[in-house]
């Protein structure tokens, strides 16, 4: 039997009145609990939200999850409600590895999104700090654009990956049916081919990390692509008259070639997003989808300051309330009184910014990445990674982000920089560094006074492990 299976018409109509006899909405949590139960005894398979959407749309879903919806609605001959119709072989969907029932918010930037893209956006980019929720964003425009596209994904952080265009164009129209002789599998060949089946049927690719993908030189900037023709494929791609598929890009880093005039030309085929924190109504909406205790409209709710200090960021609120609910059965006080003084410490160093105007913190030594273990390996571990890129690529970027660690919230640009004149730096080098920076969204603007001082400061959980390798380089 096949490892994926769709519901029939007829087959939804039966599941629909079974579910109406008990009451169940199409996406009810019941249902997904229920289901989940019977899975468990298996040790296979898992029920979402998302599942039961895909279900209802006759979408295939893998076969463990298919019998046991039916079965936890009392219909135990699950058979009769499968799609034995071949399925056609234009429709493939992508497993998501990060979106799932715990999604909340965004829900206007979502629709903004999915519209850029049914309207002819044919590249979306996705841009952000780690664990901002760039992929989970762009498998949720996926699901909301799902229909009679061929999906495709592939995520460049693989260190097992191949990363330049003839491979991967290679691999994409192998996987696809294409038999490509050996001697057509010069870049050039490959680029037309791929282009030409772009073109032609409708692909909807989801390219994650494509910050590997990228390279650069202090001369001309680090958001170029390693590979020169995966630069050239792109603009290739923008320059069709007319063509059926759409990428959605996410990456840490800004890729430059689509600021270059080549593909310039063409600003209304692409876009970009830069994406931040959630608001606190999504901040909220998330604590009480996590189902914590206490009163979340409160503003000195606990949850709501943890929601201030760090910045909205998904990730780390999404890791904070699965500890809450794992370790300390979701009782908010209790995990409160074991680790606020975290917590407080740094919403101290905030307010008193805010409101006293102290914004330097030479002896701040913030652990909002790391407090806990589950925070190390979630959150810190992440962040790391991005600070020892950042390190081997552009060191100058990575001192002066460091060194400006010593604010507590966005200041002038050119304090930022004195700690480069400071230490001998040249202007163009202090600069370069600033506009790394920027390229990699490890500065946070904050808009220009009267003066035309223009303002920067850094997230929370980055100024938290920027400070940590502060102190690291003082000791050297």
């Amino acid at each position: 039997m096949a490892n994926s299976l769709p519901a029939s018409k007829s087959g939804l109509e039966i599941l629909d009145k079974a579910r109406k006899q008990k009451g169940w909405n199409k996406d009810s949590v019941i249902w997904i609990d229920a289901a989940n139960e019977l899975l468990k005894a298996t040790a296979k398979g898992s029920v979402s939200r998302s599942t039961l959407q895909r279900f209802w749309r006759k979408e295939a879903i893998r076969q463990e999850n298919f019998v046991a919806i039916c079965k936890a609605v009392g219909i135990e001959n699950w058979e009769e409600i499968v799609d034995n119709t071949p399925i056609q072989p234009t429709a493939s969907y992508m497993e998501f590895s990060v979106y799932d029932d715990a999604w909340v918010g965004r829900e206007n930037l979502l629709q903004h999104l999915s519209q850029r893209v049914q309207s002819g956006c044919r590249v979306l980019l996705l841009v952000g700090i780690t664990g901002i929720g760039k992929t989970a964003l762009a498998e949720r425009i996926v699901e909301e654009l799902r229909g009679d596209w061929r999906e495709h994904r592939d995520n460049f952080e693989d260190n097992n990956k191949t990363l330049d265009f003839a491979s991967v164009a290679l691999q994409w129209l192998e996987k696809w049916g294409e038999i490509v002789p050996k001697e057509e599998r010069k870049p050039e060949q490959l680029l037309r081919r791929l282009v030409k089946r772009l073109r032609e049927n409708r692909y909807l690719i989801l390219m994650d990390s494509l910050e590997y993908l990228l390279t650069g030189d202090e001369e001309d900037g680090w958001g170029d692509f390693a590979d020169e023709w995966w630069g050239k494929f792109f603009a290739s791609f923008l320059a069709e008259s007319d063509c059926q598929s759409r990428f959605i890009l996410t990456s840490q880093d800004l890729p430059s070639k689509f600021e270059t005039a080549e593909c310039d030309r063409y600003k209304n085929l692409w876009y970009c997003q830069l994406l931040k924190g959630l608001e606190v109504p999504e901040q909220v909406a998330l604590f009480q989808k996590a189902e914590l205790d206490g009163d979340l409209e409160l503003p000195h709710n606990p949850l709501r300051v943890i929601g201030e200090v760090y910045d909205g960021h998904p990730l780390a609120l999404r890791t904070i309330a699965g500890e809450i609910k794992a370790s300390y059965g979701g009782k908010v006080r209790a995990y409160w009184k074991e680790n606020s003084r975290y917590i407080e410490e740094v919403k101290e160093a905030i307010d008193e910014a805010r409101n006293e105007g102290i914004v330097k913190g030479d002896e701040d030594r913030w652990q909002l990445a790391s407090y806990t273990k589950v925070l190390r390996r979630k959150v810190k571990e992440r962040i790391e990674k991005t600070f020892e890129r950042l390190k081997n690529d552009v060191y100058d970027a990575y001192i002066l982000l460091c060194m400006a660690s010593i604010y507590r919230c966005e200041v002038k640009e050119k304090w930022w920089l004195i700690n480069l004149e400071d230490e001998g730096y040249s202007e163009d080098r202090q600069k370069a560094a600033m506009e790394t920076l920027r390229e990699r969204y490890l500065v946070e603007d904050g808009g220009i006074d009267d003066e035309d001082n223009r303002f920067v400061g850094q997230h929370n959980l980055i100024r938290s492990v920027a400070i940590e390798r502060r102190l690291m380089l003082a000791e050297i």
